[in-house]
Order: structure tokens, then C-alpha cells, then sequence
């Protein structure tokens, strides 16, 4: 019996996710990962000034290095990458699902940052430095239309990869609904809302609250605008003010802290 289509595209798309690797490089991004027991590292190329800087992590890690002169530096990399003499091969992580890590297992505030078709990796990496900064759970983006995991996420978020969860899921609106089921504050952030974010909250800072954030441009899309509980804005001091959407993820989300 021939397997309907859908079964063979799931089947492929299973097999391609299995043979997925990611090339991590910059001696932080490179040290996090092979500190990191949940990473499976594949291969490591360095040169003898990183091998030496890194000397404590490789040992740690058990892995053997592949030693190469700088001016032959083989890991297949963009020529433009600051590479810093190290590279690393590894399997993406696996966080789990959405009830995995949107449930906190200690005091600390239920927070989430969600994106809304956020694809520059630079981007993506300062968010996820600034959700380590202010302790929120995740950062969650689609599995379309979102950065995925990469050598250039990885550095720029300088080793929070490592450890701030970073799910990419199927469906942006049904992950805004199961995180409203599960008790969530979600607020999406639009510049033409009428309310901030510290008028929205008055008096439910204490509440699970989850942020979403559009690219720069486009904003969040109509549907995703439509789901959320409500739009809410950033409190700018002048007549006209903007942020790039990494900055202004680590605004709100410090404004969602309780004070």
C-alpha cells in the first residue's frame, strides 16, 4: 500500500532534522557548547593560540581536536566569520515542548518571549542575551520565517544558547492559545497601541506574562495581532522614538518585572 504524502514529507523531513549539524565558532560560543552536557558535539578544529585558551573546556569535554595552522583554517565556514581560531560541529539542541519549559521550576517570574517572523540570527542572539539577563524562560520562534540555530545566533548571543531555552515551533497563533489556556498574559507589541506595557499590567506584574515581537518593519502579522489579549506599546520619553527589536525585547521584558 502506497504511503499517502503527507506521511512521506513527515518521514523526510524526519530524516533531514537527524542529519542536521550546526558549525559554532568564537571562543565563547565554542567554550559554552563544549561546557555544555546536553550538546552533542561532533568535531572541533582549532588552532594552537585557541587550543591553548580553550585547553580547560576540550579537557572537560573529552574531545580531540583537530589542530590547524591559522592560514588554513579548513572548517566550512563564511570567510567572513570571526572565527577567533575555533570551530566546532554539533547537533542542534532539543529543548522539549512548550509545557516543558513554560512552567517554571523555581521563584522566579513566568516570563516568555515569543517572535514574530524575527530572521536576522543577530537579532535573535541578542534577544537570547537578554532573556538570560532577565531570567524568562524561553525565547520561542516559528519553525518557518524564524532565525534557526547558527554559528552567527550563537556568537552574537555569546554562550546563552547554551542556556536559554530556544524553541522553534509550528504554528505562532496555536502556541499565543496554549500559552493563554496554560494561564499567560500574552501582550504583542505594536508601536500604535494605545496602553504600555505598565498600564496593561497595573497591579498583574505578577501574573505568567508572555511577549510578542514582530520584525522590524512588518510588525506582528493581523492574525497574531488578533490573538494575543491585547497590544501594548513601549513608553518613549520624546515625540517620536524606536528601537531595533532586540533592544526593544530587553525593555519590555524589564517592564514586565515586578518592582
Amino acid at each position: 500500500m502506497k504511503k499517502p504524502k503527507w506521511v512521506v514529507q513527515k518521514e523526510q523531513q524526519k530524516r533531514k532534522d537527524a542529519a542536521e549539524t550546526v558549525w559554532l565558532f568564537g571562543l565563547h560560543a565554542v567554550r559554552d557548547a563544549l561546557a555544555n552536557p546536553k550538546r552533542e558535539k561532533l568535531r572541533l578544529i582549532v588552532t594552537k593560540n585557541a587550543a591553548d585558551k580553550l585547553a580547560d573546556a576540550i579537557a572537560e569535554s573529552g574531545m580531540t581536536p583537530e589542530m590547524v595552522d591559522p592560514r588554513k583554517f579548513n572548517a566550512p565556514l563564511d570567510p567572513q566569520s570571526v572565527h577567533q581560531g575555533a570551530a566546532l560541529e554539533v547537533k542542534p539542541l532539543n529543548w522539549g515542548k512548550l509545557s516543558d519549559v513554560a512552567i517554571a521550576d523555581d521563584d522566579r517570574p513566568q516570563r516568555l518571549i515569543l517572535l514574530d517572523r524575527v530572521t536576522d540570527p543577530h537579532n535573535v542572539g541578542a534577544i537570547l542575551r537578554s532573556a538570560e539577563v532577565f531570567g524568562a524562560l524561553a525565547v520561542i520562534g516559528t519553525r518557518h520565517n524564524s532565525a534557526p540555530e547558527t554559528g552567527a545566533l550563537a556568537k552574537t548571543a555569546s554562550g546563552a544558547l547554551e542556556r536559554q531555552p530556544y524553541l522553534r515551533l509550528r504554528n505562532l497563533a496555536d502556541t499565543i492559545t496554549e500559552l493563554q489556556n496554560m494561564g499567560y498574559i500574552v501582550l504583542g507589541m505594536d508601536g500604535e497601541a494605545d496602553e504600555t506595557i505598565e498600564t496593561a499590567l497595573a497591579g498583574r506584574h505578577d501574573a505568567p506574562i508572555a511577549l510578542v515581537l514582530g520584525a522590524e518593519g512588518p510588525g506582528l502579522r493581523q492574525k497574531t495581532k488578533e490573538t494575543v489579549d491585547q497590544l501594548v506599546k513601549i513608553n518613549f520619553a520624546g515625540a517620536f522614538g524606536s528601537l531595533n527589536v532586540s533592544n526593544a525585547a530587553a525593555v519590555a521584558l524589564y517592564a514586565t518585572l515586578p518592582r
